[in-house]
């Protein structure tokens, strides 16, 4: 690393001077490769004069070309935030300005400020990120990757990257073990290679793009009540370039550090939802190594800035934690399949919702909705409201069959599902108990009197449920035949239907033991 230019110094002055700005309060963040300027509504961006392994800033020139290139590559993400690159300049008396008419002397990147406390990190801290958000950050996302252009090798990057990690935390004794290290790079090596002709084929399928690259919580903000990507990695192709799974893992990966498992698992299932594509469930498989070496990423950056920090023994201990959940997430337990049965209004799905994050691993289960699968056979969004003949028992048999074959991948790759469905019908529940193959399968009946399924499905509101009063009086009706799964009271609260559902999970554990 090359020292900071101390020609900089100047501009850095200029810039963090209220007068530069009329007359308005300053507030400078540095870090490593960059000084921000917050003024007002502007935000002023300017590089630093280092050179890193991984960067170079250490000319004017190559300062002019990274802030070019962080517009480019972040206006896609979001275009309110960022305006341009402007100039520094030395005008004729000596002074500085901003885009001023004299010779450049510094090259900064224009943006709208906004709110520093609404960074999803700050959110975090403060209990903020609820569901709504988490569902609204993975269509981000989504749309993000479907816009991001195709590129190349990551495969090969990937194993730079593992052997990196072990090199880098290998000389880490102080903080990480040896033996620990070296079973957890051995452990990871292992998992790449059985993974490879998987995230090869994904590579020739398009799935490898030029994406964010750094997609924590810190470079997403709520820019007028959306979540909005920013600050993406420009300075190189190399970094940001990879399997949209594998940008994904380290979003995923900071909720999960941070404790915020049921929005990671919002964020899984809504990203997998608004992609529909059948071969993210076959790729579930890489998910475990994808966490993992974002994990350990994080450890050996933290270890490095401990030295730099104001509270070295916590940032060092931050490092041991991201060390251990590297080490945890590569270890998945073994997948499960539960099915969630019952007539309309016994509340299914809000117990899928909340029973997912609990089944690992992590983020928890893959949440698979009939009512969700059926709007998709017919092209129509959650919420849109289906013709009469969408209910048709040959368009019933088509969505059981997706959800079957869904549940089947998902559990192929090793991961967990839940399957959603009011599965009235014996020869449906065991179907479904065959799709779990040699995972633990489990079954949920839920059940609750038509008073309170009515007062339900008539309170339903943007629902992806088309069931309404008619359709629950006519549930009524059905021969369920023998029950085999286990019956949970619904009748209650949510609060109360997902106890119940836990303790009969936890029964059915114990007796197949």
């Amino acid at each position: 690393m090359t020292p900071a230019d101390s020609s900089q110094q100047a501009v850095m002055d200029f810039l963090g001077a209220p007068a530069t700005h009329g007359g308005v309060k300053v507030t400078r963040i540095d870090t490593h490769a960059a000084s921000v300027f917050l003024a007002g509504g502007r935000a002023l961006k300017i590089k630093r004069a280092v050179r890193f392994p991984f960067l170079d800033y250490s000319t004017l020139a190559k300062r002019k070309s990274a802030c070019e290139a962080e517009i480019a590559v972040n206006r896609p993400f979001a275009p309110a935030i960022y305006r341009g690159v402007v100039a520094i300049t030395r005008e004729s008396d000596g002074s500085l300005a901003i885009g001023g008419k004299g010779t450049a002397v510094e090259w900064a990147v224009d943006m709208r400020r906004f709110d520093e406390n609404q960074t999803l990190d700050h959110l975090a801290e403060r209990g903020e990120i609820d569901e709504q958000i988490a569902d609204a950050l993975a269509r981000a996302v989504a749309k993000a990757h479907a816009a991001a252009p195709v590129g190349d090798g990551f495969v090969a990057e990937l194993a730079e990257i593992i052997a990196q990690n072990d090199i880098e935390m290998a000389a880490r004794r102080d903080l990480f073990a040896p033996e620990q290290t070296a079973a957890l790079a051995a452990a990871t090596r292992a998992a790449f290679g059985r993974l490879r002709p998987l995230l090869e084929a994904r590579e020739r399928a398009g799935q490898v793009a030029r994406c964010h690259g750094d997609l924590h919580l810190g470079n997403i903000a709520l820019l007028d009540g959306a979540p909005t990507l920013f600050d993406a990695i420009e300075f190189d192709l190399k970094i940001a370039t990879g399997d949209v799974f594998y940008d994904l893992a380290f979003l995923l990966m900071d909720l999960i550090e941070r404790g915020l498992g049921a929005a990671a698992n919002t964020v899984l299932n809504r990203y997998l939802t608004e992609r529909r594509r059948l071969d993210d469930l076959e790729a579930l498989a890489a998910l475990p190594v994808f966490l993992s070496v974002r994990a350990a990423i994080r450890a050996k950056v933290t270890a490095a800035r401990a030295q730099l920090s104001e509270d070295r023994a916590q940032a060092e201990q931050s490092a041991r934690d991201y060390f251990a959940l590297a080490q945890k997430l590569l270890r998945p337990p073994p997948p499960q399949l539960l099915a969630i049965g019952g007539l309309s209004g016994t509340g299914k799905s809000l117990l899928a919702r909340a029973l997912a994050p609990e089944i690992p691993p992590a983020p928890g289960a893959v949440v698979l909705r009939s009512d969700v699968e059926r709007k998709a056979l017919f092209g129509l969004g959650e919420t849109e409201r289906l013709p009469q003949e969408a209910y048709e028992r040959k368009v019933t048999d088509d969505v059981y069959d997706a959800i079957e074959d869904k549940a089947r991948r998902v559990i192929a790759a090793g991961h967990s599902a839940i399957a959603d469905a009011v599965f009235a019908d014996p020869a449906e529940r065991a179907r479904m108990a065959c799709a779990a193959g040699h995972a633990h399968f489990h079954g949920l009946f839920l059940t609750a009197e038509l008073g309170v399924r009515l007062a339900r499905v008539g309170a339903r509101a943007r629902d992806a449920s088309d069931a309404d009063a008619a359709v629950a009086r006519s549930q009524e009706h059905y021969d369920l035949g023998a029950l085999e799964w286990a019956k949970v009271d619904a009748s209650g609260d949510p609060d109360e239907t997902l106890r119940r559902a836990l303790a009969a999970l936890a029964s059915r554990s114990r007796a197949m033991r």
